[in-house]
């Protein structure tokens, strides 16, 4: 199996909703690694690194995420895979 890493850029209601943590819970649920940020302009920012049936998982679960988050735009860059040492909140 091979590893690859995505970069996201989540659009919508997605800050004040608890969305970095949900993220990282099915993050870590998924063996992945990376960070999910806030970002000035209202987006967050979310590094997936890990297995790739996995990372594709998370990766459609963005456009869900927590119950209060209304999603309406998600951007996935494929990046070289870096794989960092955990998944972390900034």
């Amino acid at each position: 199996m091979s590893k690859r890493c995505v970069k996201a850029l989540v659009a919508g209601k997605v800050q004040g909703v608890w969305y970095r943590r949900a993220v990282q819970e099915q993050a870590l649920q998924h063996g992945l690694t990376g960070y999910a940020k806030n970002l000035p302009d209202g987006q967050v920012e979310v590094l997936l690194c890990g297995y790739g049936e996995a990372v594709n998982q998370v990766a459609n679960w963005l456009w869900q995420g927590p119950s209060n988050a209304r999603v309406t735009h998600v951007e996935l860059e494929v990046l070289e895979c870096h794989d960092p040492d955990n998944f972390v909140c900034l």
